[in-house]
């Protein structure tokens, strides 16, 4: 797949970028700031030798890309998708962006205007295909490739064919198990639980992901 990343410098975007890089993607980190994009994707060669096809560039080169996906940070993901407007039309934009705030030794859920990001997403690009996914994955365990993963990420969309183009893209990653959890409505939902799985993973000082039981072969 030839994937772009909005804000792909933070540790979730870094984590994903040199996964699917891994798993035969050619990846764009995207970021406001071209040169730092440049740096993190030249880190990741650095960190591992190995022919890996990610490259830094300004958010607007990585939102010309086939798939898109948006990990900037919450509070800007609105603007950052509202600047880019006419490069997102049409396409698949995977919403990974969770809006956190910490409270001590918690992290607490906000709600959006539009109930989830995904679903600021979607208001902001209306004739984007809009999934969610990737909400519970630990950016740290993503960025370290002996890591074996072992994690379900729930996947939800309005459109079957983002839905599947989302499913598609996480499951290139060894060790991820997509589930279709339904319409983007359950975007709202699902962002919120990452605010519990931060909070037991701050308490137990852990990385641990999602992992749903009973489903039998999926």
């Amino acid at each position: 797949m030839d994937v772009g990343i909005l804000g792909g410098t933070g540790p979730l975007g870094r984590g994903l970028g040199l996964r699917l890089a891994a798993a035969g993607s050619s990846v764009t980190i995207g970021s406001r700031d071209a040169a730092r994009a440049g740096e993190v994707a030249a880190s990741l060669h650095d960190a591992w030798p190995r022919q890996l096809a990610v490259m830094g560039a300004a958010n607007e080169v990585a939102a010309a890309r086939d798939i898109v996906v948006v990990a900037t940070p919450w509070d800007a993901v609105v603007p950052t998708v509202r600047g880019l407007r006419a490069q997102l039309e049409g396409k698949v934009v995977v919403s990974v962006a969770n809006a956190l705030v910490k409270q001590g030794r918690e992290m607490h859920a906000l709600v959006p205007p539009r109930g989830s990001m995904a679903g600021a997403i979607q208001a902001e690009l209306p004739t984007a295909l809009v999934a969610a996914a990737g909400h519970h994955l630990p950016a740290s365990a993503l960025e370290d490739l002996d890591q074996v993963l072992g994690s379900d990420v729930l996947v939800c969309s309005d459109h079957p064919d983002a839905k599947e183009a989302a499913m598609a893209l996480m499951a290139s990653i060894d060790g991820l198990r997509p589930l279709d959890a339904g319409s983007l409505a359950q975007a709202a939902a699902i962002e919120a639980f990452t605010a519990v799985l931060i909070t037991v993973n701050i308490r137990y000082k852990a990385h641990s992901s999602l992992g749903l039981t009973g489903l039998g072969h999926v």
